[in-house]
């Protein structure tokens, strides 16, 4: 049985350490830990590489290898340079309000409604809301992500044509 391995360079100024199959990496932008036991993958650390091994051969193990890998280089981006995505209020008639309080995007008067809509914002996630944008910026690539989506589907219309009805918070831009 042969072994797959992936090396992945360590960009400078990240400090990684491992922890069984858990990664910690650190950097300017903060720290970020993930467990990836359910890969089944062997991690090892050299001075400037961390090397994914599989124990076995095929498709299945090349895709976990790849995924992991890319999984660990998003991570890597994230504590230099960070996640930013940028979202546009869209509305036809009745003008969105959009609020952040604690750990809540608070939306109110959407497609005339009284009651307010509210979106989680998961984990250590900034918003900026500035006119019809909103900016989400964060070290996680995962709760970024996750934050865009919830607050997307507080505004989705259900029901109506979405050609018509075109009313809502969308994602326009991810760097």
């Amino acid at each position: 049985m042969t072994n797959l391995a992936l090396s992945i360079k360590i960009p400078e100024g990240v400090d990684v350490s491992l922890q069984g199959s858990s990664v910690t990496v650190s950097g300017p932008k903060g720290s970020i830990t993930k467990d990836f036991a359910h890969s089944g993958l062997k991690f090892t650390k050299t001075e400037e590489a961390i090397v994914l091994s599989a124990s076995g051969k095929g498709k299945r193990s090349k895709a976990i290898l790849g995924t992991i890998a890319s999984h660990i280089k998003n991570m890597f981006k994230g504590v230099t340079e960070g996640h930013h995505y940028t979202m546009k209020v869209i509305y036809a008639h009745f003008p969105i309000t959009v609020k952040v309080a604690g750990s809540e995007v608070h939306i109110e008067n959407f497609m005339g409604e009284r009651s307010k809509r509210i979106a989680k914002i998961v984990g250590n996630v900034k918003i900026t809301v500035s006119g019809d944008e909103i900016i989400l910026e964060g070290p996680d690539k995962e709760e970024v992500g996750q934050t865009a989506a919830n607050i997307h589907l507080a505004t989705h219309v259900k029901k109506m044509d979405p050609r018509v009805f075109q009313d809502g918070i969308y994602l326009v831009e991810r760097r």
